[in-house]
């Protein structure tokens, strides 16, 4: 009788452990099943740490900024604020030529080492890929038509695409924190795919080859290439969703939860553009807070993780940029929405910067920005690839 009652105990004791043990790794799945444990472990503390606040990213923080270029150390972010950016922004455009350095003139040899730094850090890399057009050479903003379904399986160009993504995967393999610990990496190819400003965009090719096309780039990287160390995200451009239908309009061209791991959104639209003069700046405020909170929804629906994947305001001509158009819209929400990380662009020169350097108007505000309780800069955050532990420091 005890041995049964010992037999039952450990029948049971086994199912419970199985079912907690099932229900820590339900959040883990990711459109790799066989990503590295790290990636799989990011992706999780990205879910948690989205429901407490946003992470502030920056393009080439560590590459460059207004009057210095790969300087040890420096950044634009951390001149300002004391501690550099959560979140690390690199792109990979041009890698597919060959040359050594991407199309923002970063080499991409020195690209791995501040990938690594930020990784060491505690920090998150992302990836953009602003590819040049397979069919004739041209840069990201080529318009020829019907470029993407020239280089799907079967195409014309199909071979030489495969041999760009090689590169990007080569390259992704690279990323190494030590000799078996690859870092993981958050990939966004052929964002803004809803605009008509890129070779993959609306308007040049359709619907459905743009999904067969983000398919076969996942597909391939991860079954063909054996790249492990990847988290894959999707993000349309605000400017081309209808705001009163925008959870329907965000999923033209979306291939699919099996395909994306990040529901991403490009938002320059709602936080000042330039050419969206006809929308007074409270009504942008609300409509920031709108695509944010549907961006928000939908991923919470998929399971996914959200995320501001760029925005910003070219030269941050508004002293008040950081704390008006960001920060208050979204505090103002009864429940914020759960943005992972907001991604602001490069700093290229003083007349196109995107966050404040020394003297900048915006300094004052920014610093303010950094100090609030719901923004996190690298000094916030800790333990991001390690499971069950703290994530604020």
């Amino acid at each position: 009788m005890k041995f049964m009652v010992k037999g039952v105990s450990l029948t049971f004791f086994l199912i419970i452990v199985f079912s907690l043990s099932k229900a820590q790794k339900s959040n883990l799945d990711v459109v790799d099943e066989n990503a590295t444990r790290k990636t799989k472990i990011l992706y999780e503390n990205l879910l948690k740490l989205s429901k407490k606040g946003v992470m502030f990213g920056h393009q080439d923080d560590l590459a460059y900024g207004v009057g210095w270029w790969d300087e040890p150390e420096d950044s634009d972010v951390k001149r300002i604020t004391g501690t550099y950016p959560a979140v690390f922004g690199w792109d990979l455009g041009f890698i597919e030529t060959g040359r050594p350095f991407n199309i923002d003139t970063v080499d991409f040899k020195s690209m791995h080492r501040w990938i690594k730094k930020a990784y060491k850090m505690g920090c998150i890399n992302t990836i953009s890929w602003h590819v040049n057009n397979p069919v004739n050479g041209n840069n990201s903003w080529d318009k020829e038509q019907g470029s993407v379904k020239q280089i799907l399986p079967g195409g014309k160009y199909h071979f030489t695409y495969v041999e760009y993504l090689d590169k990007v995967a080569d390259f992704a393999k690279k990323c190494k924190a030590g000799p078996f610990t690859s870092i993981p990496l958050i990939f966004r190819p052929f964002h803004e795919h809803n605009g008509n400003w890129f070779w993959w965009g609306k308007g040049m090719n359709s619907e459905e080859d743009y999904i067969q096309l983000y398919r076969f780039t996942v597909t391939y990287l991860r079954d063909e290439r054996k790249v492990h160390n990847l988290l894959y995200a999707f993000s349309p451009d605000r400017s081309r969703l209808d705001i009163d239908n925008i959870k329907e309009a965000y999923l033209y061209g979306y291939p699919g939860d099996s395909y994306v791991d990040i529901i991403g959104l490009d938002n320059y639209w709602d936080v000042g553009h330039s050419a969206n003069t006809a929308t007074p700046q409270v009504q942008q405020q609300q409509q920031f807070l709108k695509s944010l909170q549907a961006v928000s929804q939908l991923a919470k629906d998929k399971r996914k993780v959200a995320a501001l994947t760029e925005t910003g305001s070219f030269g941050v001509k508004d002293e008040k940029w950081f704390t008006d158009y960001i920060l208050r819209p979204i505090q103002s929400a009864p429940n914020p929405p759960a943005i992972a990380w907001m991604l602001v662009w490069r700093n290229r020169f003083k007349e196109e910067t995107f966050t404040p350097f020394q003297g900048h108007p915006a300094a004052e505000d920014f610093k303010q920005f950094e100090q609030s309780n719901y923004t996190f800069f690298a000094d916030d955050i800790q333990n991001l690839y390690q499971l069950n532990k703290p994530l604020l420091k």
